[in-house]
Parts: C-alpha cells; structure tokens; sequence
C-alpha cells in the first residue's frame, strides 16, 4: 500500500533516539505499540510485514480512515500520517471539527459530534464539503488538518523541552501547506 511505504520511508528502519519517549521503533513502530500488538521480539529484528499489518489496522481500519480513503485519497492520507505521529485518537476530532465549521452555519448539513468516530455522518458531511466546494474544499480540509497537526507540534514542544530534538523535522516533513 502506497501510504505505508511512504510513512516507513518518513519513520525510518530503527531509532532508539534518547529524547524519544517511545523509546526503541522500528519502520515507525514503538516498543510498546509492538507488544499491545503480540510481538515479543528485539525491536531490532522487527518485521516490516508487522509493521505493515499493525499500520492498517491500528492507524487506518480501528480509527475509521478506510472510510476516507475512496472519498479523498489525500485527506485519508493526512489522518493516517498524523495518526502515525501523533496517535490516532487526535485526527478524527481533528476532521469533524473542520468540517462543523465547513457547514456554513449548519445550512449544507448538521454539525457533527466530534467523538473521532468516523462514520456515516462524517462521510457524509466530507462528501457534502467536496462536492459544494470542489478541489478548493480539499485543500482547506488539508491546510485546517495541517495547522491543527502543527499547532499540537508547538504544544508538546512548549511542554517537554527533550521534544525541540524533533520539532524542526516534524514541521519539516509532516506539515505541508497543500
């Protein structure tokens, strides 16, 4: 899968970088991600396919963004890698909340719970931004998805000093202006 090959190249082999709080990750996975997963081994000698198999379904299929996918390659691909970096409890709240204030006052449809929860009314309401506002409504979904990412980048770097070792590739290599 295209999206997993690309976010092994941005995560790397094996990192076992000291001002990591995840500690030991191989092709982007941490140690302890590895374990609550069934691998027992030496992070070392991890197996991509692992990696690969524990990418759709903990960061694409458990959170909802295999829904996503067949409606906007390109905002699915920014919930998963944000998903990846960040956990991918943070993305879905991310998208509902963008697409409540694409809504234009809830006229075009109801606000949503932002639960994270992707389901049919999230899908819904994507595809009512995409269709009323066409590809300009994809790039504002992406630049709002992007600025939320890079806001919460500043936040645990303002918190936790060890993280200004990351911030600098993080605004880098995960926040682009679409």
């Amino acid at each position: 899968m295209k999206i997993i090959d690309e976010l092994i190249a941005r995560e790397g082999e094996y990192s076992d970088h000291p001002s990591d709080k995840g500690g030991p990750t191989r092709w982007g996975i941490t140690e302890a991600v590895a374990r609550a997963n069934g691998y027992a081994g030496a992070m070392r000698d991890l197996p991509r396919a692992f990696a690969e198999a524990v990418y759709v379904r903990r960061y694409i299929e458990e959170p909802g963004f295999d829904k996503v996918l067949p409606v906007s390659p390109l905002i699915a691909e920014e919930l998963i890698d944000s998903g990846v970096n960040m956990g991918p409890a943070l993305p879905g709240p991310w998208l509902q909340r963008t697409l409540n204030l694409l809504n234009q006052q809830a006229k075009t449809f109801p606000d949503l719970v932002v639960d994270g929860q992707i389901g049919p009314a999230t899908i819904s309401a994507l595809r009512s931004v995409l269709v009323s506002r066409g590809r300009d409504g994809e790039l504002v979904i992406l630049r709002c998805l992007n600025c939320l990412q890079g806001g919460r980048y500043f936040e645990i770097t303002e918190k936790r000093e060890a993280n200004e070792d990351f911030f600098f590739g993080w605004l880098r290599t995960r926040v682009g202006m679409a």
